[in-house]
């Protein structure tokens, strides 16, 4: 590695510095577990659009493809412009001086916890700035990182490092973030950061630990931009409190539709199921846009965008423009490895993959939609087959134990280690390990000791078997191929899109 690196720094803040370009009409989906990963956020970005980069689980992924992929030109470029050389050389050296075979298990991080803080928040900036940086290399377009809000330990470091690139928006939802815009602001200015940890029990304000964060340890001559940031929300209620209860401000939403993949908010009121065992949505959740609007801010409809005709109908509801995942998620820039997007795709053109919507399978307690595909946990026999193991840890809920120590669990671990942390025997029933399986799905699934990898687990949005449209005459397509496909009417909406400045690049 290079010298301290400084001047690549300042260049790369100086370029931050400049102002984002008008309003994005389309926004990609930030898909987990690096499904959004740089590749598609950068072609999006190029091709006009907010492209959107995944923040979860980015530590693990960062030092998983070093191990795969070692270090080439373009990425030492970047790890040499980063403030702490000596941390970049050590990382490199654990992780990145060897090639690991397929057989052979990822040499592993410690699970984040309150306690092991710095060089696990070292390893998250860097992680994520990385991820940004390469992200917008090559264009002049808007790169935006997405977390989830339930994910609390790692969110503090993970945004500073995706500020110190230059992300230009920060995307959240999975819970309520009001205090993630004064976040923003903190950490642009250079000031230490501390967050209350979400602990589950009663815990007197003395026994809650505070997840403490200070930039001033990532040596920078000036202060970085705040990012735009948006939240996303299933209602207008709550975006309604997003304006009014957020420690700083809002500067647009995602309305996200329960028809999208990954997390879903669950319906308001009582909990119904459909014959399919699907969570039933009401009149409660249907979204007041006329709320929306009156909030004078931009927002975009997400959730079974695939049409041009869909884009036509957001404008006409008053917004900015679209969030789209499922389109992109199946793209050959996306993350997801390659053999299970040719199995989603091949479903697709035939309209016969199914996605339901579990209850059980993620420890958060969202609804999560899971794809009935081969050689994946939605099979009962590889779900049965699976050895329960937490090693990962990002879904791990803080809790107090009877001696007032703080202790970390999780549904989706082995029950009996569940049970004896306090947890019910009844909350373990169907859940999946979210970590591991996204994880494998994106290609960076863990070995185990009998020789076999984590069975991965697909999230797509119901709408996946619309993607035809995209599949005429050819067996695959990419992210500016979605961009096209959705473009079409745009054009014809004048009064809209002249209200809402989008760019139509």
């Amino acid at each position: 590695m290079r010298g301290d690196g400084k001047e690549q720094v300042n260049s790369v803040i100086n370029t931050s510095t400049q102002n984002v370009k008008g309003t994005p009409w389309l926004i990609q989906g930030g898909m987990g577990i690096a499904v959004s990963g740089w590749p598609l956020a950068r072609a999006v970005a190029q091709a006009g659009q907010l492209g959107m980069v995944s923040g979860t689980a980015i530590d693990s992924v960062f030092v998983r493809r070093l191990q795969d992929q070692g270090v080439d030109e373009s990425l030492r470029s970047v790890l040499d412009a980063f403030p702490l050389p000596a941390f970049v050389n050590d990382v490199v050296e654990q992780f990145a001086s060897f090639r690991r075979s397929p057989s052979s298990p990822y040499r592993t991080i410690p699970m984040l916890t309150h306690r092991n803080v710095q060089r696990s928040q070292d390893l998250l900036v860097l992680a994520a700035y990385v991820e940004v940086t390469l992200a917008k290399q090559g264009h002049e377009g808007v790169v935006g990182i997405n977390l989830l809000t339930k994910v609390q330990i790692p969110t503090v470091p993970t945004l500073y490092g995706a500020i110190l690139a230059g992300v230009d928006y920060v995307v959240m939802g999975a819970g309520v973030p009001t205090h993630i815009p004064g976040i923003l602001e903190r950490l642009a200015q250079g000031q230490p950061v501390d967050v209350p940890l979400n602990i589950i029990g009663d815990a007197s304000p003395k026994e809650i630990p505070q997840l403490h964060f200070d930039p001033s340890r990532y040596p920078l001559t000036r202060n970085l931009r705040r990012p735009k940031f948006l939240g996303i929300v299933s209602s207008h209620v709550l975006a309604t409190a997003l304006s009014k209860r957020s420690s700083g401000p809002v500067d647009g939403f995602v309305v996200e539709r329960p028809i999208a993949g990954g997390h879903n908010a669950p319906p308001r009121g009582p909990l119904t199921l459909d014959a399919e065992g699907n969570p039933e949505y009401g009149e409660r959740d249907q979204v007041d846009f006329g709320v929306m609007r009156a909030l004078g801010v931009p927002f975009w409809i997400g959730g079974g965008v695939t049409s041009p005709q869909d884009v036509q109908e957001a404008f006409e509801l008053g917004a900015a423009g679209v969030q789209v995942g499922t389109l992109f998620a199946c793209c050959r820039e996306s993350g997801m490895d390659p053999a299970l997007r040719e199995q989603i795709v091949a479903a697709a053109r035939s309209e016969s993959m199914v996605v339901k919507t579990s209850i059980r399978a993620s420890s958060t307690g969202y609804p999560f939609k899971v794809a009935s595909a081969a050689g994946t946990v939605s099979e009962s026999t590889i779900y049965d087959a699976r050895e329960r193991k937490c090693d990962l840890g990002y879904l791990r809920e803080a809790y107090l134990k009877p001696d007032g120590s703080i202790g970390y669990r999780c549904a989706s671990e082995p029950v009996s280690a569940y049970i004896k942390k306090g947890g019910l025997l009844e909350d373990t029933v169907g859940r999946t390990c979210l970590c591991n399986g996204l994880m494998s799905t994106c290609g960076l699934g863990q070995v185990r000791a009998n020789g076999r990898s984590e069975p991965p687990i697909i999230t797509i949005g119901d709408c996946v078997n619309e993607i035809g449209p995209l599949l005429v005459g050819k067996t695959s397509y990419g992210a500016a191929d979605v961009i096209s496909h959705l473009r079409a009417p745009i054009n014809k909406v004048e009064p809209f899109a002249i209200a809402n400045e989008p760019n139509l690049a």
